[in-house]
């Protein structure tokens, strides 16, 4: 059997973390046992421009420096990008799309593709106070894909944020593990 390699693709505006959101991911998933990559592509976009960030997962060192054009997941932080960008174009069959929306359902899903909405932006408001998913989003991506564990995503976290930030952002991370597995 041949090295599992293992593509996620970020989809989110200027300013909502989605560079930070791949960072942590790809911590996260290190610490779980994993090698890992992320990286952002985006040139001069001013806030609230699309930009993509990208993680790869492997069990073994990652050589492959592009970007992703085939992921086994996507992550959409703002639904209202499906209207300008395929963010579906290239996905595998049997992929994951998770969308942060508080509506019902996605239009351009791809047939033998997963589709998980959740209301992150709920989640984040509530436990944030501010409309920043990408932590949330995180815990979500986690319960999803079992790509990375909930205990390396906290101590990530922990890493990156300092003392009640970090507290509050485990805790939307939490909930929306715990929405998406089913447990809220």
């Amino acid at each position: 059997m041949g090295i599992l390699l293992r593509e996620l693709r970020i989809h989110g505006r200027g300013g909502q973390g989605s560079v930070t959101a791949a960072e942590l991911i790809a911590t996260a998933a290190f610490k779980s046992g994993v090698y890992s990559q992320a990286f952002p592509a985006f040139g001069v976009e001013r806030r609230g421009a699309p930009v993509q960030a990208f993680v790869r997962f492997s069990d073994e060192k990652i050589r492959l420096r592009s970007q992703i054009y085939e992921p086994d997941y996507i992550v959409v932080q703002d639904s209202s990008l499906i209207a300008d960008i395929n963010v579906f174009g290239g996905m595998k069959e049997g992929g994951i799309a998770l969308v942060n929306t508080e509506k019902d359902t996605v239009p351009g899903v791809p047939p033998g593709i997963k589709l998980i909405i959740i209301d992150a932006t709920s989640v984040a408001l509530e436990v944030l106070g501010l409309p920043i998913t990408n932590t949330t989003l995180m815990g979500a991506f986690a319960a999803a894909t079992g790509e990375i564990e909930l205990p390396a995503l906290e101590e990530a976290l922990r890493e990156r944020f300092a003392g009640s930030l970090a507290e509050k952002n485990i805790a939307a991370a939490r909930r929306a593990y715990e929405m998406v597995r089913g447990d809220a």
